[in-house]
């Protein structure tokens, strides 16, 4: 479970000196450091149920999303998460795992996100659609359609009966709210393979 330092002090508060107690706790492997301020009890517990709480407001997606979803073949070690107007990259290096954040325009970010719970988690995702549309936004602008086929069935490695599967409606909703060229030229690329 996930537990603030100040959650953490008002559990120890019987303790003549709860911050040294919260120390010895970590040493001794009862709780583990996420980041400054931000504990988690169970240490076995995956890095992608801890995303939302290290830097928000935020919601899985990119490369990690696009694995989860088994658009992308490779499996995705660091769990990418998108945020707005924070301006710059930020990373975070913990023993659950390498998180980072990076900025999707505002009028996208509420747009195409699911909240999933997993036992007492609860985290929230971009749809596979969202994914993609975030990830074309934060890459090179292409020329034209041909070389955003290349970009997402050589780079990105998306299959193309895979690609076929996305819901153009939901593209078509999103793309206004990108100002992407690459994001305007997914539907195209979407209509012709779902010929």
């Amino acid at each position: 479970m996930i537990k603030t330092t100040a959650m953490l002090l008002e559990e120890l508060h019987e303790y003549a000196n709860p911050r040294t107690k919260l120390s010895r706790m970590v040493k001794q492997g009862e709780c583990y450091q996420i980041t400054k301020g931000l504990y988690e009890t169970n240490r076995n517990v995956p890095g992608y149920l801890l995303a939302g709480s290290i830097y928000g407001p935020s919601y899985i997606s990119f490369e990690y999303a696009l694995g989860y979803y088994g658009l992308i073949p490779e499996a995705v070690y660091t769990i990418t998460s998108a945020t707005f107007e924070k301006k710059k990259k930020k990373k975070y290096e913990t023993q659950f795992g390498t998180f980072t954040y990076r900025d999707v325009p505002s009028a996208a970010f509420p747009l195409g996100v699911k909240l999933i719970q997993e036992g007492e988690y609860f985290y929230r995702i971009a749809d596979p659609e969202k994914a993609l549309c975030d990830q074309l936004y934060t890459m090179s602008p292409v020329g034209n359609a041909q070389e955003l086929a290349e970009l997402i069935f050589d780079d990105l490695r998306i299959e193309e009966p895979e690609c076929a599967k996305l819901d153009i409606e939901k593209i078509s909703f999103l793309s206004g709210r990108y100002h992407s060229t690459n994001v305007k030229k997914l539907i195209t690329l979407l209509k012709r393979v779902q010929k």
